[in-house]
């Protein structure tokens, strides 16, 4: 029974200006109900102040209210949390011998984690899917209830993950469970009004998940899937991940012989001759972009644990980083830098710097371990040794506007340069953070403040910022409408303190600079991945680790393949001759099989007239090779390479 006192009063504030005055306690779907039956009806959710909670959690405090239907972006988030608790009522139906974790909503799905003996098969997902059907089908209610946390231990005595989450929670914490037909769960919510909201989802796959994150910990099973409010949305998702398969930048790294990993160097790469062009040619391009504007430094690899005390990582990142055993000591005092930040500093630091020289921007792109877990290794996308297109600005407060204006110039022009697009992201203080709440509050309404003068829009993240600093993020749209996370700008009152960073200003005083981190790539292993992702492997020319491939038709035109081959090769285009004894079909297939742009056939005519016949990329079995003069063709070529388009145009 809801306690509801009678001498108080909440006020709502309606998105068209009216008001209703409730009971502290009253049931969001009771005043739902009151706006009208059909709003009631289609309603997933409401927001309160700009949170969202279920139709069954009491009322316990006014403010703005709006209903959330299925057209609010927002409340996919409740259909797919409440997937994840129809899946573990599934599991339990089928497993009672599953111990139970926990079960959120993630970017574009949901998961839910479970101890059990054996790891799930790909029969146990589809039985898993084929029971969730029925659980929608029952059409049950979510039912809330809160219990104090007596009721809850004994709820949950057979579930020890479960109560050892009850165990964490504060005295004052609300301890809420949710029943749908016999499955409860230990849950904050929200939910869906019943498990019927739930008509179109896929379990996708399981994988191994260590029990809250830690590695020391028992291994679970996480069940992934995801959930739609309508069927068109949940087919194109399963076609994009479908065709994110096809493009799994691991199997078309070894398919185009890129790069290979090996138990050896967990997490390190070997670049092939063809994924070191890639990298390299990648690598000059940013050189080449910041060649004016910034100043490339190289730094030391290893440092003692006392620079590492001072910018706080010591403390807070330690275990992310590989310690090295001081002989001396016998200690573990030194690392392999994780990050570049620090040693920007002592380079800083070195010097006497004018106001004159701000803002000064230092740029490496020296080598970084970070000792992530074994179980977290993926390819290029996840890894121990990387390099970063890493930046440090020094800078006075006052710049912070103008520079904040340059950088997300720089960054959304790199990405053009690709055909990627971004989303911006302003995350605020963490939970684990350096600093005064002071220093935080100038440093987040200065960034916010330099972000809204740009006039783009950006969406909050609350408690996502670096423990250092605020930050805008950039999430990164592929070919196939994938989000990734790149390029970030994070603002840094703290470190200028830390290591007493200053400059002599116009008054000849000494002055704290304030410092933005920034990168854009990320990693460039991550970006490489990800452009060959993007790209499904087809490089635009001026990024391909071959360019063009000459192929005689026969071993009596080799000479001449050989002229054109090394006309090529003294222009700058990279070109590889492919005079083997294969058929010539076998060699043109084998050339589509790498994406090679360019092909390139030569036989008695162009021998003739000092021609080529062009093979487009893509074009198809229908094309017949244009046949262009040599001089031409290479002429086109470098103008791609010149202006890096992403069109291949080089054809006649």
């Amino acid at each position: 029974m809801i306690d509801r006192p009678s001498d108080a009063v909440l006020t709502l504030t309606l998105p068209d200006g009216s008001e209703r005055t409730v009971a502290p306690g009253t049931l969001p779907s009771e005043v739902v109900k009151s706006i009208g039956e059909r709003l009631f009806q289609a309603a997933v959710a409401v927001e309160v102040n700009g949170v969202i909670q279920d139709l069954v959690t009491p009322l316990r405090s006014g403010g703005t209210f709006r209903v959330l239907t299925d057209r609010d972006p927002r409340a996919l988030d409740v259909l797919r949390h409440s997937a994840a608790h129809v899946l573990a009522t599934a599991v339990r139906r089928l497993r009672p011998d599953a111990k139970i974790g926990f079960g959120p909503s993630i970017e574009e799905g949901f998961y839910y984690d479970f101890e059990v003996a054996e790891p799930f098969t790909p029969e146990d997902l589809t039985a898993f899917e084929n029971e969730m059907r029925k659980v929608t089908a029952e059409k049950y209610p979510f039912v809330r209830d809160e219990v104090n946390r007596a009721q809850a231990q004994r709820r949950f005595a057979d579930d020890p993950l479960k109560l050892e989450r009850l165990s964490e929670l504060g005295d004052d914490e609300i301890i809420s469970t949710y029943t749908d037909g016999p499955f409860v769960d230990l849950c904050r919510g929200p939910h869906v009004p019943d498990t019927s909201r739930l008509k179109h989802f896929k379990l996708t796959h399981t994988a191994g998940a260590y029990w809250r994150g830690d590695s020391k910990r028992q291994m679970l099973q996480r069940i992934y899937g995801t959930a739609f409010f309508k069927k068109e949305d949940l087919d194109a998702y399963l076609t994009r991940i479908e065709e994110a398969r096809k493009r799994d930048h691991r199997v078309l790294g070894k398919q185009l012989d890129l790069f290979m990993m090996h138990p050896a160097a967990p997490g390190a790469v070997f670049w092939t001759e063809r994924g070191t062009t890639v990298y390299n040619t990648l690598l000059a391009f940013i050189r080449e972009r910041q060649r004016d504007d910034f100043q490339e430094i190289k730094t030391p690899l290893l440092y003692n644990k006392a620079l590492w005390e001072i910018s706080g990582h010591w403390g807070k990142y330690r275990e992310n980083m590989f310690l090295v055993l001081d002989n001396e000591t016998k200690e573990h005092d030194f690392s392999l830098k994780p990050m570049n930040c620090p040693s920007h500093y002592l380079l800083y630091q070195s010097k006497k710097h004018s106001y004159r020289e701000l803002p000064l921007r230092y740029v490496t792109f020296d080598v970084l371990h970070r000792n992530e877990v074994t179980g977290a290794l993926s390819g290029l996308v996840r890894v121990r040794q990387f390099q970063q297109d890493d930046c440090h600005v020094f800078l006075a407060e006052s710049q912070i506007t103008q520079e904040v204006h340059f950088l997300l110039r720089f960054i959304l022009d790199y990405y053009q340069t690709f055909g990627l697009t971004a989303k911006l992201k302003f995350a605020t203080r963490p939970e684990v953070r350096v600093g005064t709440d002071e220093m935080w509050d100038r440093a987040e309404t200065s960034l916010r403040a330099a972000l809204e003068a740009t006039g783009m829009e950006y969406e909050l993240k609350a408690g996502d910022g670096a423990f250092y600093g605020p930050k805008i993020d950039f999430d990164v749209l592929d070919s196939i409408g994938r989000p990734w996370q790149l390029g970030t700008i994070q603002l840094d009152y703290s470190n200028p303190e830390r290591f007493d960073l200053t400059y002599v200003g116009e008054d000849n005083n000494a002055h704290r600079p304030v410092i933005i981190h920034r990168a854009v790539s990320g990693s460039l292993e991550r970006f490489i991945a990800i452009l060959i992702e993007h790209f499904a492997g087809a490089f635009p020319v001026w990024l391909a680790p071959e360019q063009v491939r000459v192929l005689p038709i026969t071993d009596e035109y080799r000479s001449y393949a050989e002229r054109v081959t090394k006309t090529l090769h003294d222009a700058g285009v990279r070109v590889h001759l492919d005079a083997r004894s294969e058929t010539l079909k076998y060699r043109v297939a084998e050339g589509a099989r790498m994406k090679v742009p360019y092909m390139l056939v030569v036989g008695r005519r162009e021998a003739e007239q000092g021609t080529v016949a062009v093979n487009v990329r893509g074009a198809g079995k229908e094309q017949k090779p244009n046949a262009v003069p040599l001089d031409e063709f290479v002429a086109r070529v470098l103008e791609e390479n010149r202006t890096r388009s992403l069109v291949l145009s080089a054809q006649g």
